[in-house]
């Protein structure tokens, strides 16, 4: 009905933005700029990154860089997530698609401006061998693991969720690599391969720990204060989240998979019902890209996509959504 789906819009659009009442300004200032920015139509970031399966890939990074205690004590103790948790996914959103669709002088400015922002984010936590140590959020060991955390959670959600990606897994750890490379990683993956064995080491070396802060902030992550006209279908995605999880990361965080004895329930399906509502009633393509897409045409009229026969073009007074769909040749 046109007025649960109207409600159900609203409150989603308050929780992806704040509770901002209008579209974000720096939206439509993603339309500006002097070139295409480090990705574009075709690549495997724009596919990961325009699927709806990356609010579920939010929750699932969250709850994975919730096992480092120098990365969650960063968070516990500098921000104000419980008060303004919304407030600060906004923040975080708008990072990860300037950085995707953005052109490459916005992308750095957006990362240079988080990267300040988190000068002040220090202190001192309790690693996982009992050792009391220093952290900077800026630190390139723990801007690594946020970052590693952020490509599996949302490399892993795509490849259960999402489209084919472009060049598979590894063209995108190669790609938003870049990224990591903007916030200080310099040893960023650039492979499946790499991005496992990564992740790997910090459980080999004993680094990630599950601690009472650890498992207040997992309580928190699975019932936050969202309108309860969301929380069932959160629940759902929260349940995949889980699901997704590497089964260490999962056991040490005290989850499973919901089941009655031995059958466990659908819950890979479930979730991916409620991607699709939430795609139906938000529409399949994210206005950050379409922003990318005026801005494209704007520079060069059309961008060829690489190792393909397609090309797509947006016109700034086209529908929103609506891409020409031109063939090669």
């Amino acid at each position: 009905m046109p007025f649960v789906a109207d409600a159900f819009r609203s409150r989603l659009n308050d929780t992806f933005t704040g509770g901002a009442t209008e579209r974000p300004a720096w939206i439509d200032e993603l339309e500006q700029g002097t070139d295409a920015g480090f990705f574009g139509p075709g690549s495997a970031t724009w596919s990961v990154h325009g699927g709806k399966q990356t609010i579920l890939a939010g929750v699932r990074a969250l709850l994975v860089q919730a096992l480092h205690p120098g990365a969650l004590a960063g968070v516990a103790d500098h921000s104000r997530y419980r008060e303004d948790p919304f407030g600060r996914l906004a923040g975080t959103i708008r990072w990860i698609y300037t950085v995707s669709h953005g052109d490459t002088t916005a992308a750095r400015s957006a990362s240079a401006w988080v990267r300040k922002l988190h000068e002040r984010v220090r202190g001192e936590y309790v690693d996982g061998h009992g050792v009391t140590k220093p952290y900077a959020a800026n630190d390139p060991d723990l801007a690594r693991w946020v970052h590693l955390a952020f490509t599996d959670a949302f490399l892993r959600s795509a490849q259960l969720w999402g489209d084919p990606i472009p060049g598979g897994a590894d063209a995108y750890v190669r790609e938003w690599a870049i990224a990591g490379r903007l916030m200080g990683v310099e040893d960023a993956p650039e492979s499946d391969a790499e991005l496992r064995a990564q992740m790997n080491g910090y459980l080999d070396r004993g680094e990630l720990v599950a601690t009472a802060r650890t498992l207040d902030v997992v309580r928190f992550i699975k019932d936050p204060p969202l309108a309860r006209l969301l929380r069932p279908g959160y629940r759902a995605l929260f349940d995949g989240a889980v699901v997704s999880l590497d089964p260490r990361h999962r056991s040490m965080l005290g989850l499973r998979t919901p089941a009655v004895g031995p059958v466990e329930f659908p819950v890979r399906r479930t979730a991916g019902v409620v991607l699709d509502g939430i795609g139906a009633v938000l529409g399949h393509q994210p206005g950050t890209e379409r922003a990318a897409l005026v801005r494209i045409a704007r520079l060069g009229g059309e961008r060829r996509i690489p190792d393909a026969t397609v090309w797509w073009v947006l016109r700034k007074r086209t529908a929103p959504g609506v891409c020409t769909r031109i063939r090669d040749g």
